[in-house]
Protein backbone atom coordinates (compact mmCIF):
# COMPACT_ATOMS: atom_id res chain seq x y z
CA UNK A 1 0.00 0.00 0.00
CA UNK A 2 1.53 3.34 -1.27
CA UNK A 3 1.95 5.79 1.48
CA UNK A 4 -0.38 8.95 0.95
CA UNK A 5 1.14 12.43 0.17
CA UNK A 6 0.74 15.02 3.42
CA UNK A 7 -0.29 18.16 1.82
CA UNK A 8 1.82 20.73 2.97
CA UNK A 9 1.25 24.15 1.24
CA UNK A 10 0.34 25.69 4.17
CA UNK A 11 3.85 26.26 5.34
CA UNK A 12 4.02 28.92 3.02
CA UNK A 13 2.01 31.10 5.13
CA UNK A 14 3.44 33.92 7.31
CA UNK A 15 6.95 34.34 8.54
CA UNK A 16 6.90 31.96 11.14
CA UNK A 17 4.60 28.93 9.93
CA UNK A 18 3.35 27.14 13.03
CA UNK A 19 0.89 24.41 10.90
CA UNK A 20 2.47 22.70 7.57
CA UNK A 21 -1.13 21.15 6.98
CA UNK A 22 -4.83 22.58 7.20
CA UNK A 23 -8.41 21.75 5.76
CA UNK A 24 -8.17 25.28 4.08
CA UNK A 25 -4.73 24.52 2.17
CA UNK A 26 -6.26 26.45 -1.16
CA UNK A 27 -5.91 29.32 1.14
CA UNK A 28 -2.15 29.26 -0.15
CA UNK A 29 -2.91 28.56 -3.81
CA UNK A 30 -5.30 31.86 -3.74
CA UNK A 31 -2.87 33.92 -2.42
CA UNK A 32 -0.50 32.76 -4.85
CA UNK A 33 -2.64 34.00 -7.40
CA UNK A 34 -2.68 37.06 -6.00
CA UNK A 35 -6.37 36.70 -3.77
CA UNK A 36 -6.81 37.01 -0.26
CA UNK A 37 -10.01 34.52 0.51
CA UNK A 38 -12.23 33.52 3.11
CA UNK A 39 -14.96 31.14 3.03
CA UNK A 40 -19.04 30.96 3.01
CA UNK A 41 -21.42 28.23 4.03
CA UNK A 42 -23.00 27.52 1.67
CA UNK A 43 -26.30 25.92 3.72
CA UNK A 44 -26.98 29.24 6.27
CA UNK A 45 -24.12 32.15 4.61
CA UNK A 46 -21.45 32.72 7.56
CA UNK A 47 -18.92 34.52 6.15
CA UNK A 48 -15.20 32.86 8.01
CA UNK A 49 -11.86 35.07 7.59
CA UNK A 50 -9.13 33.75 8.32
CA UNK A 51 -11.37 30.45 6.47
CA UNK A 52 -12.62 27.41 7.63
CA UNK A 53 -13.54 24.20 6.21
CA UNK A 54 -16.32 23.87 9.04
CA UNK A 55 -19.65 26.28 9.94
CA UNK A 56 -19.99 26.46 13.41
CA UNK A 57 -22.80 27.92 13.13
CA UNK A 58 -24.86 25.02 11.20
CA UNK A 59 -22.00 22.32 11.28
CA UNK A 60 -22.19 22.12 7.16
CA UNK A 61 -18.85 21.52 5.94
CA UNK A 62 -20.38 22.71 2.06
CA UNK A 63 -18.07 26.30 1.91
CA UNK A 64 -16.80 27.80 -1.02
CA UNK A 65 -14.50 31.00 -1.23
CA UNK A 66 -14.81 34.47 -1.85
CA UNK A 67 -12.26 37.01 -2.31
CA UNK A 68 -11.66 39.75 0.28
CA UNK A 69 -12.13 42.61 -1.99
CA UNK A 70 -12.69 46.40 -2.26
CA UNK A 71 -12.18 48.04 0.79
CA UNK A 72 -12.74 48.21 4.56
CA UNK A 73 -12.60 50.49 7.31
CA UNK A 74 -9.25 50.33 9.94
CA UNK A 75 -11.31 49.67 12.99
CA UNK A 76 -7.95 49.63 14.86
CA UNK A 77 -4.49 48.98 15.17
CA UNK A 78 -1.53 48.73 17.29
CA UNK A 79 2.45 49.24 16.71
CA UNK A 80 4.36 46.00 18.66
CA UNK A 81 7.38 46.53 20.05
CA UNK A 82 8.07 43.26 21.38
CA UNK A 83 7.17 40.46 19.22
CA UNK A 84 6.99 36.18 19.96
CA UNK A 85 9.73 33.83 19.13
CA UNK A 86 10.42 34.11 15.33
CA UNK A 87 8.91 37.75 14.63
CA UNK A 88 11.52 39.61 16.48
CA UNK A 89 13.45 40.38 13.00
CA UNK A 90 10.07 41.82 11.80
CA UNK A 91 9.65 44.70 14.18
CA UNK A 92 8.31 47.33 14.73
CA UNK A 93 5.38 46.37 13.11
CA UNK A 94 1.84 47.06 13.09
CA UNK A 95 -1.03 44.67 13.66
CA UNK A 96 -5.15 45.88 12.82
CA UNK A 97 -8.89 45.09 12.37
CA UNK A 98 -10.41 46.15 9.09
CA UNK A 99 -14.34 45.93 8.61
CA UNK A 100 -15.58 44.60 5.57
CA UNK A 101 -19.43 44.72 6.72
CA UNK A 102 -20.45 41.16 6.57
CA UNK A 103 -17.07 39.97 7.94
CA UNK A 104 -13.98 41.44 9.50
CA UNK A 105 -10.16 40.97 8.80
CA UNK A 106 -7.33 40.87 11.29
CA UNK A 107 -3.91 41.39 9.91
CA UNK A 108 -0.61 43.66 9.49
CA UNK A 109 -0.41 47.09 8.01
CA UNK A 110 2.01 47.76 5.35
CA UNK A 111 5.37 48.28 6.47
CA UNK A 112 5.58 50.97 3.76
CA UNK A 113 2.74 53.00 5.47
CA UNK A 114 4.15 55.85 7.84
CA UNK A 115 2.61 56.71 11.34
CA UNK A 116 0.86 60.01 10.02
CA UNK A 117 -0.58 58.18 7.38
CA UNK A 118 -2.13 55.66 9.54
CA UNK A 119 -6.26 56.85 10.66
CA UNK A 120 -8.74 55.23 12.59
CA UNK A 121 -11.93 54.56 10.60
CA UNK A 122 -9.60 55.38 7.00
CA UNK A 123 -10.61 53.22 3.62
CA UNK A 124 -7.60 50.23 3.09
CA UNK A 125 -7.45 47.25 1.65
CA UNK A 126 -6.00 43.65 1.34
CA UNK A 127 -3.04 43.05 -0.49
CA UNK A 128 -0.70 39.14 -0.93
CA UNK A 129 2.92 40.34 0.42
CA UNK A 130 5.48 38.20 -0.64
CA UNK A 131 8.51 38.08 2.22
CA UNK A 132 11.89 37.77 1.43
CA UNK A 133 12.50 34.33 2.36
CA UNK A 134 9.53 33.44 -0.45
CA UNK A 135 6.77 33.09 2.40
CA UNK A 136 3.63 34.65 1.58
CA UNK A 137 1.01 36.49 3.51
CA UNK A 138 -1.11 39.70 3.46
CA UNK A 139 -0.88 43.46 4.59
CA UNK A 140 -3.50 46.14 4.75
CA UNK A 141 -2.95 49.10 2.48
CA UNK A 142 -4.63 52.53 2.03
CA UNK A 143 -6.73 52.43 0.00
Amino acid sequence: MAKKEIDTRFNKFGTVSFTSTTKVNDFIDRLEQGKVSGTRCKKCGMTFFPPRADCYQCFSSDMEWFDVAGTGKLVTYSKLEYAPVGFDGDLPYAIALLDFGDFKVFGRLDSNLSDDEIQVGMEMKTAVNKLPNGQLNYVFQKA
